[in-house]
């Protein structure tokens, strides 16, 4: 991997009634539930996007469904409405005497780490944070700055106004990560092909752009996602969960070929209806990592080493252009190719500054 990789992170009312917890009825597929050949139980706790966010909440549960399925286990989920029921919702798994709590996005590091120190004996892992280091918490993390490096040459490389943007929900290093790696491959792009493509929504030097202020789709959103077609960007990454849906409204409604990158996971395939402005994903590989997480746990294995996915490990990378693979420059995929090897042997730099430690 690249020596610049680095282990990103991402983000108590204790009221009955007041907690998302969904307990045995949220067994793993009923046919596991009827044949159940372990007591291993994993959990997971969602941040505010839900575990329907079609993005890293998700992403993360279906890990976690896929390894319980596996291992022939229940497991229990949380889903937070809001930060105030983090620390409580993490409090009643544990006392659902889950052998592991996994815990979604840097905006739970706080109770994570209060709950990891209170119960010595219970497993968690965290995924987008490296912050805690104690011996029952094992940080999941992503160096999306290479994947997003890929993805900026690449919009680069397809704008007809030769302006490009992003934006983000919370102005977290788990979103400026993307940020800062889509604006250094769209330089990379315009020092390799003498251009001058514009980045417009964020400025990676001064670490100041546009941001909705949280993760939920709506007006907000939409307004953000407007404000950077105005500038003429006809390239759009939007970071944060749900505020995809509502840069992709933007897009539909101009109508002027616009097109939508998507971020965690393959936007194509996973909200078809807006395949036909999907121009790439930025990826993280979420689902397989949390699974072997929670099998390598239930196996007892678990440590609090780091995962860090990279494009070498293929934890990050990003997905096929799909409908636009015949509209791309037909040298692209070799370029990125070429590139994805230079930055996993190093000749290639990814620099960020959005590290937390």
């Amino acid at each position: 991997m690249s020596s610049r990789t680095r282990q990103i992170a991402m983000s108590g009312l204790a009221l009955v009634g007041t907690v998302a917890v969904l307990a045995g009825c949220s067994a793993a597929p009923s046919s596991t539930a009827t044949s159940k050949k372990s007591d291993f139980l994993p959990c997971m706790v969602s941040d505010a996007g839900g575990f329907d966010d079609k993005s890293f909440n998700q992403l993360g549960f279906e890990g976690m469904v896929s390894a319980a399925d596996d291992l022939g286990s229940q497991y229990k989920k949380a889903e937070s409405k809001d930060a105030t029921v983090y620390d409580s919702n993490i409090q009643q798994l544990v006392t659902q005497n889950c052998n592991l709590v996994v815990t979604v996005g840097f905006n739970l590091a706080a109770a994570t780490k209060k709950q990891a120190a209170a119960n010595p004996d219970t497993n968690f892992a965290i995924i987008d944070d490296n912050s805690i280091d104690a011996k029952n918490v094992k940080p999941i993390t992503f160096d999306t700055s290479q994947a997003a490096f890929l993805a900026g040459y690449a919009a680069a490389s397809y704008s007809k106004t030769g302006t490009v943007g992003t934006f983000g929900g919370m102005q977290i290093p788990t979103v400026t990560i993307f940020m800062d790696g889509f604006a250094d491959g769209v330089k990379y792009y315009n020092e390799q092909k003498k251009k001058d493509v514009k980045v417009v929504g964020w400025d990676e030097d001064s670490q100041k752009g546009s941001f909705t202020g949280g993760f939920e789709a709506g007006t907000q959103a939409k307004s953000v996602a407007q404000s950077l077609l105005d500038q003429d960007a006809d390239v759009i990454l939007p970071v944060g969960g749900p505020i995809y849906q509502s840069a992709a409204e933007a897009i539909k409604d101009a109508d002027n070929g616009s097109v939508l990158v998507g971020a965690d996971s393959d936007l194509y395939e996973a909200d078809p209806r807006y395949k036909d402005i999907a121009f790439t994903s930025v990826e993280k590989g979420m689902k397989p990592a949390t699974k072997d997480v929670v099998e390598q746990a239930a196996k007892g294995d678990f440590s609090k080493t780091p995962y860090v996915g990279t494009l070498e490990n293929d934890g990050v990378g990003i997905a096929p252009f799909h409908d636009y693979e015949s509209k791309v420059d037909k040298g692209l995929q070799g370029e990125l190719d070429d590139i994805k090897a230079g930055i996993i042997d190093g000749s290639i730099k990814v620099a960020t500054k959005a590290t937390v430690k």
